[in-house]
């Protein structure tokens, strides 16, 4: 997992996670041990599933904008990779080469 610097984010991050471990037990235990449809219980887990589904939904959309305006662009195909600017590479290379000679080597 990636270190935010913005706390906001972070906390985000970290409700998705627990809001999704608390979703899946949810939709488990519900599958395994069953509900009665007329129960008044059954109201209730379906205003929790979906309070836990809106704010997944919720956290999802903040860490996406944080991502798209953050992050650099991860594409790897050829064309992307042609368009890019290789010029920094090429002079850390020749600056490598040309680089001091270490000491007590002469």
């Amino acid at each position: 997992m990636v270190a935010d610097s913005d706390s906001n984010i972070a906390w985000h991050r970290v409700q998705l996670k627990k809001n999704r471990a608390a979703l899946k037990a949810l939709e488990t235990a519900r599958f395994t041990m069953g509900e009665i449809a007329t129960s008044k219980r059954n109201g209730q887990t379906q205003k929790a599933l979906a309070d836990l589904k809106r704010k997944i939904a919720q956290s999802e959309r903040v860490i996406g904008d944080h991502d798209k305006r953050t992050r650099r662009p991860l594409g790897t195909d050829l064309q992307s990779l042609s368009n890019g600017s290789w010029s920094h590479w090429d002079a850390y290379t020749q600056q490598r080469k040309a680089g001091p000679r270490s000491p007590g080597r002469g």
